[in-house]
C-alpha cells in the first residue's frame, strides 16, 4: 500500500496535502512530525480533515532529534485518536537530554496499543569523525528494540558494504513501512525511477521484486525532496505524484495481484 509523507510536500497546508493524496489515488498519509508546523499536531483537526477526504492517517514519524518522554506521548495520543497503524521513531540523537523513553518502555507502548512502534535506521554521520550522531542505530540494533522497523532508503550508507538490498535482507519481516526515493551522487530525495531523465542510482525495482518474493505487505511512503516533486507548482505536484502511483503499480502492486 502507498503512503505519501507530508514531508514530501512541506510549506504546503495539510487540508492541500489531503487533497493531492486523495485525487492522486494514495491508501494514505504519513505525518512527519518534525516540521514546525503545528496543524501537524492537532490530532482533532487531522481527523476532521481525513474524514472529509475520507483518507486515513496510517502512520506518524517522530521527530529525528529533542525527542522526549512527552513528545512520545503526545504521538501515541495521536495515533489512538486517528487509528494509526505504525509509529516511527529514530534513536535518540547526541544532543538529546531526555532518552529514558528509548527502548524496553517501547516493547511495552507496542504490547499496551497494538500499533506497530518502529524503528528506523539512520544515515550514519559522526563528529569529530568518530562520535556517532545517533546512539545504538545499526541496523541489528534498531531491529531488536520493538522487532519492528522502519527501512528509510536514504539512510543507507551505500559508500560502506551495505545497500538497500542487504539492508532489507538483515531487517527482513521486522520492516513494516520504507521511506522510498531515489538518489544519485549528491542529489538525495528525488523521484525513483528517474523521473528528472536520468537513470536510477539505486536498484529500486530489483528491490521491490525482493520486498515481492518475501512477501512483504506492509507500506511504501514516498517521502523525497519538495523541491523535486515540484513544490509551488500544483499541476507539477499533481503530476509527479501520479507518475510516482504508475511507477509503483508497475514494479511492485502488480507483482502482488
Amino acid at each position: 500500500m502507498l503512503l505519501l509523507s507530508t514531508a514530501s510536500l512541506t510549506w504546503y497546508g495539510l487540508h492541500r496535502i489531503f487533497s493531492f493524496a486523495k485525487t492522486a489515488g494514495y491508501t494514505g498519509l504519513d505525518i512527519a512530525l518534525w516540521t514546525l508546523n503545528f496543524d501537524l499536531w492537532d490530532e482533532d483537526y487531522i481527523l476532521e480533515l481525513s474524514q472529509e477526504f475520507d483518507l486515513p492517517v496510517i502512520s506518524l514519524t517522530a521527530p529525528g532529534k529533542s525527542m522526549s518522554k512527552k513528545k512520545l506521548e503526545k504521538i501515541v495520543l495521536m495515533a489512538k485518536k486517528l487509528s494509526v497503524q505504525v509509529i516511527t521513531v529514530s534513536p535518540p540523537h547526541i544532543t538529546d537530554k531526555d532518552t529514558k523513553w528509548f527502548g524496553s518502555d517501547l516493547m511495552k507502548l507496542k504490547r499496551d496499543t497494538h500499533i506497530s512502534i518502529c524503528v528506523q535506521n539512520v544515515e550514519p554521520k559522526f563528529l569529530f569523525f568518530v562520535i556517532p550522531e545517533y546512539r545504538n542505530a545499526t541496523f541489528s540494533q534498531i531491529k531488536t528494540v520493538t522487532w519492528d522497523t522502519t527501512l528509510d532508503i536514504l539512510g543507507v550508507d551505500s559508500s560502506s558494504s551495505m545497500d538497500i538490498l542487504k539492508a532489507q535482507a538483515m531487517l527482513w519481516k521486522s520492516v513494516k513501512n520504507i521511506f522510498f526515493s531515489d538518489k544519485k551522487w549528491m542529489k538525495r530525495g528525488i523521484l525513483p525511477g528517474g523521473a528528472g531523465g536520468w537513470i536510477s542510482y539505486l536498484p529500486l525495482e530489483s528491490f521491490l521484486m525482493k520486498l515481492k518474493s518475501t512477501g512483504y505487505g506492509w507500506y511504501i511512503t514516498l517521502k523525497v525532496n519538495p523541491v523535486e516533486i515540484g513544490v509551488g507548482n500544483a499541476q507539477r505536484v499533481a503530476q509527479n505524484l501520479e507518475y510516482m502511483k504508475g511507477y509503483y503499480e508497475k514494479h511492485f502492486a502488480n507483482f502482488t495481484s
